[in-house]
């Protein structure tokens, strides 16, 4: 079971459109895939148009087990929806003499094997789920808007995650997905080449601006639901395959 981490310390990258058009492209390509929300915010079930009778927050409250609080979203995709409960989980975990950065892991126990993708989407902010989110996860996928102060924020992530992977030897930072490519804006594409010069190897294919993934949120459906010929569909499809093919 792989379990991807989607995080960046920023708001407005893209993050959790990310994490449903991922979710669910794997899901459509026959894997069974639980999506994970730890953002207080709960967009994922928003986006996915999905009402679930329970929450991440009542899992970790231990108010029912976290195979009770499964909601089925799609066929293949299953979600733990987050939401406001989540702000005051946070605090309790604060409190934890021992162990804080365990909970969130603690709780999945029970899922462990049950499917073949975990995707986590964090909060914008370096919180005590997005800590949880990375000791429990094994790759770390950041999406990237192309505008700099996006990249300051992206060096300030990396050297954050560089003082988890101390603790969590099977962390790897696996994926950066450029975010709001417009080719018109000269800037986008000179932030895309920095990108590629400095991280070589774990750069994606760039998602284009797209009017298409904007509207999809507003009717609770999925870019590939859609708008499945748009260019949206098509580059995060991208992105799909090359975390199936593992590269």
């Amino acid at each position: 079971m792989r379990k991807l981490c989607v995080s960046l310390s920023k708001g407005g990258v893209g993050k959790s459109s990310t994490c449903v058009s991922l979710a669910h492209g794997l899901a459509l390509a026959g894997k069974r895939v639980l999506l994970v929300d730890t953002d207080d915010q709960g967009q994922d079930s928003f986006l996915l148009g999905a009402q679930s009778t329970y929450s991440l927050a009542d899992v970790l409250n231990e108010d029912v087990t976290a195979e009770a609080a499964l909601h089925q979203a799609r066929d293949n995709l299953w979600i733990l929806s987050g939401g406001k409960a989540l702000s005051g989980i946070k605090r309790a975990i604060g409190r934890k003499d021992f162990g804080a950065e365990q909970t969130l892991s603690q709780a999945l126990a029970p899922l462990e094997g049950a499917f073949d993708f975990v995707i986590v989407d964090t909060s914008p902010s370096w919180d005590t789920l997005t800590i949880n989110a990375l000791f429990y996860c094994q790759e770390v996928l950041t999406p990237v808007s192309l505008e700099i102060l996006t990249l300051n924020s992206l060096v300030e992530f990396s050297e954050r995650l560089k003082t988890v992977q101390n603790y969590n030897k099977n962390l790897n930072y696996k994926y950066l997905l450029p975010t709001f490519w417009d080719r018109r804006v000269k800037k986008s594409s000179e932030i895309l080449e920095q990108l590629r010069k400095y991280y070589p190897d774990i750069v994606c294919d760039p998602v284009k601006y797209s009017v298409r993934l904007s509207e999809s949120a507003g009717f609770g459906k999925t870019i590939y639901e859609y708008a499945p010929n748009s260019t949206g569909a098509q580059d995060y499809e991208k992105t799909v395959q090359r975390i199936l093919a593992n590269a």
